[in-house]
This record gives C-alpha cells, sequence and structure tokens, in this order.
C-alpha cells in the first residue's frame, strides 16, 4: 500500500509542476490577448495599456511600457495624465492541486488519502483579466518637479532591471 500512495504522490506533484506560471512582458497579440499595446493620441501623446492577470502587474508593465514608448520616440520623460484599471482580477490558484489526508480510527484502523484536483472553470474562480490603462504625454530636457513625472531611463531601469 506504501509503494502505491508514493507513487499516487509522485505523479501528483509530477502533474502540478507541469501548470503554467505567470505570463512573461511582451505584446499583446497572435494566441494570446495578455501584454501591451499602445497608440498615438497626437504628437508626444500616446495611450498605452498593459492586460495581465493581477492588478499590481497590469500597472507596473503598463508604467514600464510607457516609459518604453517615451524612450523610442525620443523623449526623456513622461506625465501620466490620466490612468485607470478594469477587468477581473485572478482570485486564486488556477492550476492543478493536490491534498493529502490520513485518519485512526477505533480499534487500531486507519487510512491515508490522497486527491487530485484539476480546475474546469465555471467554479468561483477566475482566471484574471486585468487591463490599466495610462494616457502619458512626453517630454524632453530638464524634468518637471511634478510626482506624475516619470523619467523614461530610471522606469526601465528599475522595471526591467537592466
Amino acid at each position: 500500500m506504501l509503494k502505491s500512495v508514493c507513487l499516487a504522490l509522485s505523479a501528483a506533484v509530477l502533474i502540478a509542476g507541469c501548470s503554467t506560471g505567470t505570463r512573461s512582458y511582451g505584446p499583446a497579440g497572435a494566441g494570446s490577448s495578455f501584454g501591451y499595446s499602445e497608440q498615438p493620441i497626437e504628437a508626444g501623446r500616446y495611450q498605452v495599456s498593459y492586460r495581465a492577470e493581477t492588478e499590481d502587474t497590469a500597472r507596473q508593465y503598463a508604467l514600464l511600457r510607457a516609459a518604453e514608448v517615451t524612450s523610442m520616440n525620443g523623449a526623456e520623460w513622461f506625465r501620466i495624465v490620466n490612468r485607470y484599471s478594469s477587468g477581473v482580477p485572478s482570485t486564486g490558484r488556477s492550476g492543478p492541486s493536490v491534498s493529502v489526508g490520513g485518519s485512526v480510527g477505533s480499534g487500531g484502523y486507519s487510512g491515508v488519502g490522497i486527491g487530485i484536483g484539476f480546475p474546469i472553470g465555471g467554479g468561483g474562480r477566475s482566471s484574471g483579466n486585468v487591463v490599466h490603462t495610462m494616457e502619458i504625454v512626453t517630454g524632453s530636457g530638464p524634468k518637471p518637479q511634478d510626482v506624475a513625472i516619470y523619467d523614461a531611463a530610471d522606469v526601465i531601469m528599475n522595471l526591467r532591471g537592466s
């Protein structure tokens, strides 16, 4: 019996290890709606959005993309003039789960159980789909002293880690 319990537990751990992790930073596109997009509004003004599973990730990556758009267009800093989030964040783990339980009863009887769960949708958990959108105005020269203005190079260095 111990051999079959160990075998079942090993299989469950292997399956749980195959679950997908968080999505990496990148453009929204073929095969996934997650990622960034931007739209020029007028000279020096852009709308930048990032779709992710959590609001924190969407916010952080939208800020990074705003800095990249600023640098790509020859500017040094950007001001966030409007920002908002919409959608439903992830409310829990969405991958496979493993449970192990045991009991001891009267008369010296004992039992061990292993359960493996797989998400099939329709439950109380959400896969997460949050869009954080920013409207930015870019500029060059000395950075104005305002909490809504960010140095593009600093944001890229701190959020990308390069």
